[in-house]
């Protein structure tokens, strides 16, 4: 499940970036299809995140923190797109979601289930 989790979580990413693109050239039509498709995948890495925090009965702090982050960090990236949808300024989202995308990261890959790279 854990290999699920992050493969959503690349694919989202991957639309993110795609989404916004679209909305810059001004594609409405494929901006939304590739945005409407990533709601799906935050549907995903929410129900993979919820599966794996329900399993492992090692709960503490560390758990919910990254599921906090993990879910503002979706926050911010439906709220990027809406806003450059709607045309206005997104430089201080895109910071706070670099940041908040970061920690939530370093914190998954910390964790007993993360992949130990450090």
């Amino acid at each position: 499940m854990t290999h699920m989790h992050i493969t959503s979580w690349v694919v989202a990413l991957i639309l993110l970036f795609v989404s916004y693109s679209l909305y810059s050239s001004g594609s409405a039509k494929g901006a939304k299809i590739t945005h409407m498709i990533l709601r799906l995948f935050y549907i995903i890495i929410i129900l993979t995140g919820a599966e794996l925090f329900v399993r492992f009965a090692n709960w503490n702090g560390e758990y919910a923190g990254k599921m906090l982050l993990g879910i503002i960090t979706i926050g911010l990236m439906e709220m990027l797109l809406i806003r450059k949808k709607k045309e206005k300024s997104t430089g201080g989202l895109w910071i706070g979601f670099i940041i908040v995308l970061v920690l939530t990261v370093l914190l998954g890959l910390h964790l007993p289930i993360g992949f130990r790279l450090f």
